[in-house]
């Protein structure tokens, strides 16, 4: 077996020359929609990239002449057993050799390096880290430890932060990495959302401690040592004032961090509320973690075929989208249910049945919800019908941020969205701009007045960032390759309840 992993590591540097993208590309022709003259309907199931564009994939300089290296190597791979894993590209290189992935980006082959990188220094560092579950932990509390580990405990291992624009495969090779680490070691991959949430519950239960901050981390620790944050954004003050003290303690106990971002460090919570006490986090995130930019200029998500999908654009159009909620439902009847979120919180639901909820938008988006009862709201649901998406800008800024959130939600919980909107995805935001792209536009002159400003235009810098992402994401969940890895996921859960009830 040792010699197997040395042959693999060996291979390595072969692999580093190769250039590869982590997403199937379908360019056969777009299929049009047809709902007849009178309703005024077109779908928004882009097919992104052009016959010109798609020639990128097959005749750029970055693919390779031959797959030999990867057909040995996937047969190399198989003569390791299920439980032993070499890592995230010998993984990635046996998927192309098995034709689940095709060739293209040398960027991502660039990260995969450095997360194969992480995982050897993991695997070699185990013991140390303390990262198998099985292995005695010491204890965390008490008047007698805190006097013996006064002192910092760092990790010999330094984590990885990885940021990118949108649709670089972050989230995906975050998750290649993450499949390849052994089942027995303390590790947690979540949404950074997710992660606050948790965070802040903790924080409500340890209340009236004289530093809840350090038993949180203990629980987390004890939980995890080694934490994958994906989506890492900090755009509320009360995130950004705990992560600070947070991941000290963290850090100090032994955290490996592993997180993936839109921003590089230097860039998070820009022009945030009381961003000097943010500051000290920033220093400590670049001294603990490796950073490394994804330096792709593609969008892997608008490169998934489109056909008909659930994203439909138009005025009057809700008897439509009920009829379409209907249908998903089936047989069975719609009524209004409550769901829980934390801390005893509840969500009403306007109307759901068979794991579809409908909403008007201004009922989820235009209220004072948040991330939590997003997160609520999909652990018993796998569809939203949202009703009536509008186009953003100053006058609907605070909506704008919760659908930003929203689809972040549905998007990292795998959902499926059926919605009508007054636009396209791109036209949804086309009034949101940057601090710098406002500074960009055409000054006014003596025959372009301020009347003639657009009233409605929202400069925000967090929105600015985020629309790209969203809009991303809208597009890829809309595509035909989400739709019906949706519909496999769904068929798998029935057969798995029918079985259990014939077990049973």
């Amino acid at each position: 077996m040792r010699n197997v992993l040395r042959c693999l590591r060996q291979l390595r540097p072969a692999f580093q020359r190769r250039h590869c993208v982590l997403f199937s590309v379908n360019v056969g022709e777009e299929s049009p929609c047809h709902f007849g003259k009178s309703c005024h309907i077109h779908s928004s199931a882009y097919r992104v990239i052009d016959p010109g564009e798609t020639n990128f994939v097959k005749n750029h300089s970055f693919v390779a002449i031959t797959r030999a290296l990867s057909t040995d190597v996937a047969k190399l791979r198989n003569t390791v057993t299920e439980t032993t894993k070499a890592g995230p590209l010998v993984e990635y290189e046996r998927r192309i050799a098995n034709g689940e992935l095709v060739e293209g980006d040398a960027c991502q082959v660039d990260t995969l390096s450095e997360l194969q990188r992480l995982y050897d220094e993991l695997v070699e560092s185990a013991d140390v880290c303390q990262l198998d579950r099985n292995s005695e932990k010491p204890v965390r509390s008490g008047w007698l430890w805190s006097r013996l580990l006064s002192h910092p405990s760092y990790s010999p291992v330094k984590g990885l932060y990885l940021f990118g624009g949108v649709g670089t495969g972050k989230t995906m090779l975050m998750d290649l990495f993450f499949d390849q680490l052994p089942s027995n070691w303390r590790k947690k991959r979540i949404h950074f959302h997710d992660f606050m949430l948790n965070v802040h519950s903790m924080l409500q239960k340890h209340k009236g401690l004289s530093d809840p901050l350090d038993v949180v981390a203990g629980e987390i620790s004890d939980d995890a040592i080694l934490l994958c944050l994906d989506e890492f954004m900090v755009t509320d003050v009360a995130d950004a004032l705990v992560l600070n003290r947070l991941f000290k303690h963290l850090f100090n106990k032994g955290i490996i961090l592993v997180a993936t971002s839109n921003r590089a460090p230097d860039n998070l919570y820009e022009g945030g509320l009381q961003r000097d006490l943010f500051l000290p986090f920033i220093a400590s995130l670049k001294e603990r973690c490796v950073v490394h930019e994804i330096g792709s200029s593609i969008d892997y998500r608008k490169m998934t075929s489109g056909e008909q999908g659930f994203y439909f654009v138009g005025g009057d159009l809700s008897g439509f989208l009920k009829q379409r909620f209907q249908q998903l439902i089936g047989e069975g009847t719609a009524t209004p249910q409550e769901v829980e979120v934390v801390m005893g919180r509840k969500l009403q639901v306007p109307l759901g049945a068979n794991g579809c909820a409908y909403f008007p938008f201004e009922e989820l988006c235009d209220r004072p919800l948040g991330a939590a009862d997003y997160f609520g709201l999909f652990k018993k649901f796998h569809t939203l019908a949202l009703e009536g998406i509008p186009i953003f800008g100053l006058h609907n800024k605070s909506a704008a941020h919760r659908f930003v959130t929203l689809v972040d939600v549905i998007y990292e919980n795998k959902a499926r969205l059926l919605c009508t909107a007054e636009g396209t995805p791109q036209d949804l935001f086309e009034k949101i701009v940057t601090i710098s792209e406002a500074k960009n536009m055409a000054p006014r002159t003596s025959s372009r007045s301020r009347k003639n400003d657009d009233s409605n235009l929202c400069v925000d810098n967090e929105l600015g960032f985020a629309k790209d992402r969203t809009i991303s994401r809208l597009t890829e969940i809309n595509s035909k390759e989400y739709l019906e890895h949706h519909a496999a996921m769904l068929s798998e859960k029935k057969e798995n309840m029918d079985q259990s009830a014939l077990q049973a």
